[in-house]
């Protein structure tokens, strides 16, 4: 693993794609997180939080996470980042779509998650529509760069 290319890579993409609290107008993103995940792993290795921008996770909260991928509880369950818990509402051949339920903003929030060869990114965003559109552009741009080394 080119463990330097995803850092300059992941460094060059939250500059311009990730803001908190109008910090940065005109960002798609309000937090983003880059997980190592592999399925085919052995249940041993765990995943871990390669990177992350905008929000601070901790393992337990983790690991629900990883569980809620591994055992396939997309149409079925919820999970929880940082303090919001996410319903999934549309999902894709490798990636899929959350709104928060317990949101007190009027446009609502929303997540990514998409998974690459190695990872797992998960893109928060605020607003509706048009808000995800353009976190999705985002999220697709990082993956792409990623998906050229094969991770």
């Amino acid at each position: 693993m080119d463990w330097n290319f995803v850092h300059k890579t992941w460094e060059k993409w939250a500059s311009t794609s990730i803001g908190s609290s109008g910090k940065f107008v005109g960002e798609p993103l309000k937090a983003a997180l880059l997980i190592n995940y592999d399925p085919t792993a052995p249940s041993r290795l765990l995943s871990t939080i390669e990177e992350q921008e905008g929000i601070k996770t901790d393992p337990i909260e983790l690991s629900q996470f990883i569980d809620f991928i591994k055992h396939n509880k997309l149409q079925t369950g919820s999970f929880i980042i940082g303090e919001n818990e996410y319903i999934v509402t549309s999902i894709h051949e490798n990636w899929f779509c959350a709104r928060c339920m317990n949101t007190l903003k009027a446009a609502g929030e929303g997540a990514i998650v998409m998974q690459t060869k190695a990872f797992l990114l998960v893109a928060l965003y605020d607003g509706s529509i048009g808000s995800a559109s353009c976190a999705m552009a985002s999220v697709d741009q990082l993956a792409w760069q990623l998906s050229r080394r094969n991770l």
